[in-house]
């Protein structure tokens, strides 16, 4: 067998490296069909399951008696949720593609939020004194918050639990901040250790669209609530659980 030579070697390393590069480039790829594709199916999924499931949950329990609301007056708290429990359902009209009975789940950790939009668990929950907070995706994992440059000063939120309906009402976003403006969350957002007195709503999501190095939220106010059992607000129109 004759000796390999210089050029042999030299064919012999460049065919390696070329073979490696081919490899990690069909796993990039797989990664990235993973990501963009691959998620939304399975968070699809995940979600209509969570919103079957508090809706059937809601259904089986028993109104309860005495309680009495308004715009400004505050129903019986529900029970804290636990971590990872669906608790409320979200309704978007402006971004009513991917936000129409959108389930919430108490946490934002990625299993959380796999499932829908995720709820900052130290923040107000629906209709309580001080800000009422929650996070989704952009893109990715089913994407409800792709389209969240669409929303305008004035639009309307629905927030639905299982016995009362609340109507939040768009006011002011920012959509150059960093992940280390936790402040938004805040009962008083940019007023941190301030006594809140208002009932707030703050919805982040991550910026750029196919990215994480920012965040983009937008902040509103509690304009009207009422029960459940009376159907949806006026100006929301369409199928609900």
């Amino acid at each position: 067998m004759s000796a390999m030579t210089v050029g042999d070697r030299a064919r012999w390393v460049v065919r390696g490296i070329g073979e490696i590069f081919i490899t990690v480039g069909a796993l990039l790829l797989l990664m990235c069909v993973y990501q963009l594709w691959w998620t939304n199916v399975e968070s699809a999924q995940a979600i209509d399951v969570g919103r079957t499931q508090i809706a059937a949950e809601w259904h089986a329990e028993k109104p309860e008696p005495g309680v009495t609301y308004g715009p400004v007056a505050k129903p019986t708290p529900p029970p804290i949720p636990k971590h990872g429990q669906g608790f409320g359902l979200l309704y978007i009209p402006r971004m009513r593609d991917k936000v129409w009975a959108l389930p919430i789940s108490q946490g934002t950790d990625k299993d959380v939020l796999a499932r829908g939009a995720g709820h900052y668990e130290n923040s107000a929950m629906p209709g309580e004194i001080g800000n009422f907070a929650i996070a989704a995706h952009r893109s990715t994992h089913d994407e409800p918050f792709a389209n969240i440059d669409d929303l305008r000063k004035g639009d309307k939120v629905y927030v639905q639990t299982s016995t009362t309906w609340f109507t939040y009402t768009l006011r002011q976003d920012n959509p150059n901040l960093t992940p280390y403006d936790v402040w938004v969350v805040d009962p008083v957002p940019g007023h941190p250790g301030t006594k809140p007195t208002q009932r707030l709503f703050t919805m982040t999501t991550c910026t750029p669209r196919y990215g994480s190095t920012g965040r983009w939220a937008w902040w509103g106010d509690l304009t009207a609530q009422q029960p459940r059992s009376e159907g949806p607000p006026d100006g929301l129109t369409g199928t609900v659980a």
